[in-house]
This record gives structure tokens, C-alpha cells and sequence, in this order.
């Protein structure tokens, strides 16, 4: 054996630190083979403790390195048992190792699904109907649960917290007295419970577990190595074990970047660090540099009871080693306050940071992009490995789209929440149509997901999903399952419609609460009657399947209910916290980490992205339960302790030989600052700077992202054949012919028409059909007087009006209405009466036909005709009918002296405009295209026609019959719809109209 077993525990720590700059997994790996390799077992004796799944990889990774370069063809190797001790921020479990059978004395660990549903019963229980209801109680009680393993944790005992809780509780404000009552009243009822069932906290379990390992290994101490290496957790009961190991006959304890050539003097400005200087003190100094990288490693050292001094360094080097000047630069790099002030006398080989770039983009979409750029730069030298670690997973997720344009395939070891996944995407849309009641946004996105095809053909069942989603445009028909039926069967897809049916229908039979166990099972059920067995086939589907299984269980256990609406919210909020990590298979040089996992990972070129203030490091998170005052009686780190976490991630990743710190300017929604630690580089480099700027990776980048200046696009000037022209002309068409001919062209001659996004608000064009409906049934029924307001809320039911529409528009249309229902009594008194309402009718005019719908027809007293429109906002302006681009009665007119409208002819002498709009305080008026009744601005009445006949002719000779192009915005400064701007690129040549090239012919 390297070392002779002794019986008992040496007395002497034997505690070690890789250097940042050396690479903790390779110089782990090379160290370990070197002490403890036998010829036959190799490192199989050895147990080796790792703070995570992922750091295991990591390990595994650099063991069969050092093999391979040790024995050169990379012949098979017996690798240590590693056993997971977990770190504070990891979802991971105890290795077996240290959860053995015969800790019988140790109870078992509460389920936490379980325990978050139970805590928001008592936070209930606690607070009433001030606990809220449905997701808000439920998030409360995550947190609270989270308080509490943050307190168990550090060794904190419950009856503690209400000790210190005690003592304070005076001074704080209201709202903070009131949430320590809430949490320490639930804490009790839990303990209580788990007192009955023989439980305890995972948290908890795992301290009593470590204690239990540490006191079986004291009193009989492996005769096997034992090795901790990467943990940095400073947990007492950890600590405690960590000291154990390290006195083991075979023990060691490797501790990553702990800085041991940092001045004995800086390293005391880090403050107490749990060793308060009196035996009452305070475990925290109100000065302790807490955002220190060092800062946790001090904090460790302390509750393990050994000195900075007996540390020692791993005499072995990694793979892998950047400058051995990098670590010192490192340790200033990181100075607390007052010894940063020595960076002025700094000599510049003690600044150096050779090979640290720092990288400066606008934003972060070119961020992204530059980053991808230097990944593949990067594979071009063969065996070398890259890694970008950042814990902005939008900017992660952005590089990986990037690295697809090379057919680079890099998968994002951090993973994505579950609710982002396919599988987990479509458990969710599910609940979203529950808790929405068939709302048509989330139902598309249902019934077109990639994995949905209803058991059957998908491109058959995205045929019909398709020919609904064309029926759903618009304003929402209504409410649940039943509008829809009508809508399909009127599209020919009721057969389609049934199978869907059938599968959404048990969510919508529910009642106001039901067990979530209940809820969970019917989406599950949904899904698989959706998706069939692909669901469940991927990654994501296995994760999805434990997530069902797991939360049905532990709500059926605990009696949550909830009500379907508030479903969705759930799901989402507990779905956000799985992470569905990718298999293998992503290239084998490239990886993508978050910090947690780039923890003890190594690569040749390290991309730090992502590093602005609120990022990198993230905003420090405040205790929402327990006041400051409390946490630091109970000897608790700060909120601010986790930015010492972060700066430590950086320091490690800055020992890589090549490193590139990514910042971007500005975010997606205003500028943002660097990241404190990148303002830290740029100080100390000082006049150095110019040198670590990394601006050629930008420059290829917005290459990439740049084209050749597309020549300028001239205003659309299509000329169809004469064949394409000859279409009929409808009378609101004339006036888009004549103001905008390209509107006519792209709907009548292409006959595009604009689609409508889903469950859009009512739009102009939706209140003129409701309301002309509305005046058809009263004109059909015979215009009983005061007959509107029922008729009205008969088409608003019919139409399923948005309660704010009937709240809003439903008084001023009632208020116009009778208006209208005084003008038509009045009218009638004259001799006035109707002849057609909502009639069709057509002419023939130079061999073209003109048709269009008159809203209403009245037979004046001296028997000539009057046309009347309805408009729901403001009437045309006389100056518009003048000038040609307001004709629609008057074509109406020349149609019925046509002979056009059946019942209808006669002269007519009359032109109206109903206006449901607003005159002074009067809401419904009538308004004239002509002269009448002393207004002098206007066409005379008896011109009306002729003029509107010329204007007819001229379109008709001009675009349909002539070969003139149908220009886009012939006249610019008229209002219209503005459907076709997209398809005219109005954006592109608005700006140089009227410039030389302005007019030329783009057809």
C-alpha cells in the first residue's frame, strides 16, 4: 500500500488545494493515480467523495485521460467507487456509501413533493384566506420549505430559530413579526407531523447521515483510501465529516482554488467567517467579506477546525494548465476592499492576465453569435476542448442555435426546466385548455404540437387542426367545448372534432375543487390519448412520467385540492424546477455548462458568458420569511454570500489556459451594467487593457449577420395581364381602386385577404357585423318600437362578446340605437318606409360587374329613394366623396336606378349616413355625402350620381379595362386599412417617395 493503515485516526488533517490555474479534475485524477494505482486493482479501493453527479462525470472524464496518456493506448482502467455528498444548490441524493443499513437509529427522509403539498395545507390552516389561494400558496410554501432546509442545513435547530426569533421580534416591522409567526406555526405543525410517521427533513437526514459516517469511521477507520475532493459546502455536519476523513490513515481532503499564497493579512479582512472572535460573538462579522471568493473556503476551514497553514498543495499537474502567474493575478484579482488598494503599486507582470480576453458585444443576440464564432474557431485545433459556462440560459440556448449552422451539436449540460421540454410542453398545454376553458390560443398550440396526432396520421390530423384554426380567427366564439361544435360542423370536420372531443371532455367535467392527484391523472391520460407512446419515449417524456407519477402519489398521500383553473399555474411553477438534462451524444469537444455544473470542469478554452450585474452574479435573493435580524442571530450568511459563490465559479474558470470574459451592452429591454467582476479585470489591468480585448470574434460575427446592401425596393407598380384585370368591382372596392390600387389588386385580383391573429379583440370590422345583424333582425321583426336592447343582447350571446365589449361598447350602441329607433318613428310620420335592408344587387357597367350590399333602402314620401349606411365609427368627409375616394353610395344609387336592387327602383334622391358614433352629447347621428340642409362644402345633390358615374368610368378605363399599373399608395396621405403594407414593403420606399426612383416600375 502507498500509506501503512494505522489503527485510529492520525490526529493530523491532511487536507490539500489545487491551484485555479492547474485544473482541478486532471490534476485530481493524475494525483490520485500517482498515490494510490495498484498493480492489479488500480484505484478500485479507493473511495472517492464528489460534491455531484456531474463532478463524478467530470472525474470519470479525467481518469480515463490520465490513463490514456499514461499508458498510451488507453487501455481499461478500474476506477474508484464515487459516492455524492451533494452540494447546498444540487437536487442530488446520498451515495449508498454513506446511506448504509446499519444506520437503523436514522429515521427516513420525508418525501419533498409531499412535504412542499403538506406546508401550504398549514400555511392554509395557519392564515386563513389571508394565505391566498391555488398557486400563490403553494409557491409561499415552497419557499417556506426552502427556509427551513436552508436553517437544518446549517445545523439549525427549530428550537433555536423560535429562541432567536424571541429575542428580536420586537424590533422588526409588522409584516416581518407577522411571517416569523406564520413560519415558525408551520414549522410545528410539520414537525408534529413528522413525528407521527416517523419521519424527518431530507436536509436533516442527510446531517444525521454524515455524523453517522463520520462516527463509524472515527471509531473504525477504513482500511481502503478514502478521498474528499470539489466539495465546497460549509455545512457543519459536512465539515465535521470532511475533518474526519481527513485524518484517516488514508484520508485526504482536496479543496479547489483555495489560495494559499494570499496574504495572511487579506486573508483575516475576510472577516470571522464562523470562527467569532469571543466565545459569545457573533459567527459573522458585520464586515466579513462574504462576496469574497476565498470567502466560503475560510468558512469551511473553520468548521473544520483547520488552520490555512496545514494546507498543502496537490503536487500533481493536470492535463490541462494555464500560466502558473495566473493564480497569483487571480488572488489579486479578487482583493477585498481595502487590499484592493494596492493594485496602484502593483508591478504589471503581478496584473498580468495572459491569456484572458474580455469581449465586448451590443447586444445579446450578437453576443451569442460572436461566442459561437469562437467555439468554432476553436475545433479547427484538433483535441482541443471549449466550454462556455454562463448561467443566462437564454444566451446558453442562443449558442447552441448558432452551432447548428456548422452541423455542431452542442447540448446544454445545465438542461432545461421540464415545462419547456416537448413532452412536458404538451402535459402543460393540456392544463392551460383546462384552466382557460378551450381558449382558441392554447388550443391550436395543443392540437398542432409535434407530438400531438391523436393516434392517427399527422399530416392528416394538422389538416383539420388547420381548417379550425382558420374557423377560430377572430374574436373567441365562446366559452368551453360546446361553441366549437356548431364551428366544425358548419367546416366539415365534425368527425375529426369528435375524437378530440372525446379526449378533452374529462377536463371540462369537473368541479370547483378537485384532488390534484385526480387532475394530474386526467392531464396524464390526455396526454397519452394526444400523443400515444411517443410521449413518454424521449428524455423528456421518462422525466415527465416520474414527474406524474411522483406528484400524484404524494398529493394523493397529502389530500391537495385545487381548482382546475389554477391548474396551469402549478404545474408550471413545480415543472419550472425539473431539469431535463440531454443524453449523450452532443460533440465530444464542446460543452455548455451552467455554474453549478461547470464546478471542477475543465476545458482549453473557458467562455465566461453572460456576465452583467443581476446575471452573473445574480441579484442576491432576500429571505421572504424570516427577518435579516433573525438570520444573523442564527448565525446564517447573507443574501450576499451567494455572489461569493459566484466569484468563485469565476475564479475557477479563469484558471483555464485560455479564457474569454462575454459581456453584452445592453439586454433585450435596456442598457445593463458589466458584471462587478469585469469592472474588477479592466481596474486592475489598467493600461493593459487594449491588449486582452477580444474584438476580431465581433467583427466575424457581425460579418455573419451582414449581407451586401440589397438595391433600394421601388414602389410596387404590378401590371396583370388583361385577362387577370377583368374582375368584378364590389362598391367598396372602387374606393381602394382609386386610392390605393395595389389594396385592390392583392384582394380582388390575388384575392389575398388578411388573416386575423386568434382571440383577437373585437375589431372595427367585428362591430359593423354585430351591428348591422342587429338592425337586420329589428327590420326583419318589423322595427318594433324599443325592440333594440333585447335584440342586442340575444347577438351579443350569439357572438360570445367579451364581458369588458358589453361593459364598454354595449351602452353606446343601445344609446345609438335609439337614436335610430326616434329617427325611424320619425320617418315614418313623413311617409317615409323601408324597402330593403341587407340586400344585394349588381349592374353591368362597359361590360364589368358592379355589385355590392346595401345596408337599407327607404321609399321616401314623394316615392324616390333614399340609400342609408351604416358606419360604427366617423362617416367619410365630404372633401373625400368630392375628390372620388368615397363613392360607395353613390354606386349604390347608380345600381338601384339600375334596376340592380329586386323591389327597389325608382329615382333615387336620398344619401345617408347612420353613424353610431358621437355628435356633441348625442351618441347615433346622421351625416351626408352631399350638400343638404344649408352646409355649403359638398357636392350638389343632383351632381351626386354623375360625378360618382364619372369617377366609375375612369377606374374602370384606367385599371380593369385600361393597362395601367395598380400602384401602391397612388395617394399617399389617404387613411386606409393598412392589411397589404407587409406585402407592398411599405417600410422599405415610404421614406423616398417622390425621389427619382421613387415612381419607377417594381412589378
Amino acid at each position: 500500500m502507498p500509506d501503512s493503515a494505522r489503527a485510529g485516526l492520525t490526529g493530523r488533517p491532511r487536507v490539500y488545494s489545487i491551484a485555479a490555474h492547474r485544473g482541478f479534475a486532471d490534476a485530481l485524477a493524475a494525483g490520485l493515480a500517482a498515490r494510490f494505482a495498484e498493480p492489479e486493482l488500480g484505484l478500485a479501493r479507493l473511495t472517492l467523495l464528489l460534491p455531484s453527479r456531474r463532478a463524478a462525470r467530470t472525474v470519470t472524464e479525467a481518469f480515463v485521460r490520465t490513463a490514456g496518456d499514461a499508458r498510451g493506448t488507453g487501455s481499461g482502467l478500474l476506477l474508484p467507487r464515487m459516492a455524492v455528498v451533494g452540494d447546498l444548490d444540487l437536487d442530488e441524493t446520498l451515495g449508498p456509501l454513506l446511506d448504509p443499513l446499519g444506520a437503523a437509529d436514522v429515521p427516513p427522509a420525508a418525501d419533498p413533493v409531499r412535504r412542499w403539498l403538506r406546508l401550504a395545507h398549514y400555511l392554509r390552516e395557519v392564515e386563513g384566506e389571508r394565505a391566498g389561494h391555488g398557486p400563490a400558496v403553494l409557491r409561499r410554501a415552497f419557499d417556506l420549505g426552502r427556509t427551513m432546509d436552508r436553517l437544518l442545513v446549517e445545523g439549525i435547530a427549530p428550537v433555536e430559530v423560535f429562541e432567536k426569533a424571541l429575542g428580536v421580534i420586537d424590533e422588526v416591522a409588522g409584516h416581518w413579526r407577522a411571517n416569523t409567526r406564520t413560519f415558525l406555526m408551520v414549522q410545528q405543525l410539520w414537525l408534529a407531523e413528522l413525528a407521527a410517521r416517523g419521519e424527518t427533513d431530507a436536509a436533516d437526514r442527510r446531517n444525521r447521515l454524515f455524523d453517522h459516517a463520520a462516527q463509524g469511521w472515527r471509531e473504525a477507520p477504513p482500511q481502503s483510501p478514502v478521498v474528499a475532493a470539489g466539495v465546497t459546502s460549509a455545512s457543519p455536519a459536512l465539515a465535521r465529516l470532511l475533518r474526519v476523513v481527513s485524518e484517516l490513515p488514508q484520508g485526504r481532503v482536496v479543496l479547489p482554488d483555495l489560495d494559499l499564497s494570499l496574504d495572511d493579512a487579506v486573508w483575516e479582512e475576510l472577516g470571522t467567517a464562523g470562527a467569532p472572535a469571543t466565545p459569545d460573538g457573533p459567527p459573522f462579522g458585520k464586515h466579513d467579506a462574504v462576496t469574497h471568493p476565498q470567502y466560503h473556503l475560510k468558512l469551511l476551514l473553520h468548521r473544520m477546525g483547520v488552520a490555512r497553514g496545514e494546507v498543502r498543495a496537490w503536487h500533481r499537474s493536470g492535463m490541462t494548465a494555464a500560466p502558473p502567474e495566473r493564480s497569483h493575478a487571480i488572488s489579486n484579482l479578487f482583493l477585498p476592499p481595502q487590499a484592493s488598494a494596492a493594485w496602484a503599486n502593483l508591478p504589471a507582470r503581478a496584473r498580468r492576465l495572459a491569456g484572458v480576453r474580455l469581449m465586448e458585444t451590443a447586444h445579446p443576440a450578437m453576443e451569442a453569435q460572436a461566442i459561437a464564432v469562437l467555439i468554432r474557431q476553436a475545433l479547427e485545433v484538433p483535441e482541443r476542448r471549449v466550454a462556455l459556462v454562463t448561467p443566462d440560459r437564454a444566451l446558453a440556448a442562443r449558442v447552441v442555435a448558432h452551432l447548428k449552422r456548422w452541423d455542431i451539436v452542442a447540448d446544454d449540460t445545465a438542461g432545461q426546466p421540464l415545462g419547456q421540454s416537448a413532452a412536458g410542453r404538451l402535459f402543460l398545454l393540456l392544463a392551460q385548455v383546462m384552466a382557460e376553458q378551450a381558449a382558441p390560443v392554447p388550443l391550436i398550440a395543443l392540437l398542432t404540437h409535434p407530438l400531438a396526432n391523436g393516434g392517427g396520421d399527422r399530416a392528416d390530423w394538422l389538416d383539420h387542426a388547420r381548417i379550425l384554426d382558420r374557423a377560430l380567427r377572430g374574436p373567441r366564439p365562446g366559452i368551453g367545448l360546446e361553441p366549437l361544435r356548431a364551428l366544425v360542423q358548419q367546416r366539415g370536420i365534425g368527425g375529426w372534432w369528435e375524437r378530440v372531443e372525446a379526449i378533452l371532455s374529462p377536463l371540462f367535467s369537473l368541479s370547483a375543487d378537485e384532488p390534484l392527484d385526480r387532475l394530474v391523472a386526467l392531464l396524464a391520460e390526455a396526454v397519452e390519448a394526444l400523443a400515444g407512446e411517443g410521449a413518454w419515449a424521449r428524455a423528456d417524456g421518462r422525466a415527465l412520467a416520474a414527474f406524474v407519477e411522483e406528484l400524484r402519489a404524494a398529493a394523493a398521500d397529502a389530500g391537495t385540492l385545487i381548482a382546475p383553473r389554477d391548474a396551469h399555474a402549478v404545474l408550471r411553477d413545480a415543472m419550472e424546477r425539473q431539469a431535463v438534462r440531454p443524453p449523450w451524444g452532443g460533440h465530444p469537444r464542446v460543452a455548455v455548462y451552467g455554474l453549478l455544473e461547470a464546478r471542477m470542469s475543465r476545458a482549453d478554452l473557458v467562455i465566461c458568458g453572460g456576465l452583467v450585474e443581476g446575471k452573473w452574479p445574480g441579484a442576491p435573493a432576500v429571505e421572504p420569511l424570516l427577518p435579516p435580524p433573525v438570520l444573523r442571530a442564527l448565525g446564517v450568511p447573507g443574501g450576499d454570500f451567494r455572489i461569493g459563490l459566484a466569484a468563485h465559479d469565476l475564479a475557477g474558470a479563469l484558471g483555464a489556459p485560455e479564457v474569454v470574459l462575454s459581456y453584452a451592452q445592453r439586454d433585450e429591454g435596456a442598457p445593463v451594467n458589466p458584471s462587478r467582476f469585469v469592472m474588477r479585470v479592466r481596474a486592475m489591468l489598467g493600461d493593459q487593457i487594449d491588449r486582452h480585448l477580444e474584438t476580431e470574434a465581433p467583427r466575424l460575427a457581425a460579418l455573419l449577420r451582414s449581407a451586401p446592401q440589397a438595391p433600394v425596393y421601388r414602389r410596387p407598380q404590378p401590371r396583370p395581364t388583361p385577362e387577370q384585370r377583368r374582375v368584378a368591382v364590389s362598391v367598396t372596392g372602387l374606393d381602394r381602386l382609386r386610392g390605393d390600387p395595389f389594396q385592390f389588386y392583392a384582394g380582388s385580383i390575388l384575392r389575398l385577404a388578411r388573416l386575423d391573429s386568434l382571440d383577437a379583440e373585437p375589431s372595427a370590422a367585428w362591430k359593423g357585423d354585430v351591428a348591422h345583424l342587429i338592425l337586420q333582425r329589428w327590420h326583419d321583426a318589423g322595427e318594433p318600437e324599443g325592440g333594440l336592447p333585447a335584440i342586442a343582447q340575444t347577438v351579443f350571446d350569439e357572438k360570445s362578446a367579451h364581458p369588458l365589449m358589453r361593459a364598454l361598447w354595449r351602452p353606446r350602441l343601445i344609446a345609438a340605437f335609439d337614436t335610430f329607433d326616434a329617427l325611424v318613428r320619425a320617418g315614418k310620420a313623413e311617409g317615409r318606409a323601408p324597402v330593403l335592408w341587407e340586400a344585394k344587387g349588381d349592374m353591368l357597367r362597359k361590360g364589368v360587374r358592379i355589385h355590392g350590399r346595401a345596408d337599407r333602402i327607404d321609399r321616401l314620401a314623394d316615392g324616390s329613394l333614399a340609400i342609408v349606411d351604416y358606419k360604427t365609427g366617423k362617416p367619410p368627409s365630404r372633401k373625400r366623396v368630392e375628390e372620388g375616394f368615397a363613392l360607395q353610395l353613390g354606386v349604390l344609387g347608380l345600381i338601384a336606378e339600375g334596376g340592380g336592387f329586386a323591389d327597389a327602383h325608382g329615382d333615387v334622391t336620398g344619401f345617408e349616413y347612420w353613424s353610431f358614433g358621437k355628435s356633441g352629447e348625442t351618441l347615433g347621428y346622421v351625416d351626408y355625402p352631399v350638400k343638404v340642409k344649408g352646409k355649403r362644402s359638398g357636392l350638389d345633390p343632383e351632381d351626386f350620381l354623375p360625378e360618382t358615374a364619372r369617377f366609375l368610368d375612369h377606374a374602370l378605363d384606367t385599371w380593369i379595362l385600361g393597362d395601367a399599373p395598380f400602384t401602391a399608395r397612388l395617394n399617399p396621405d389617404l387613411a386606409n386599412y393598412g392589411d397589404y403594407d407587409q406585402l407592398m414593403r411599405l417600410d422599405e420606399w415610404i421614406a423616398t417617395l417622390g425621389a427619382a426612383d421613387g415612381t419607377e416600375d417594381a412589378a
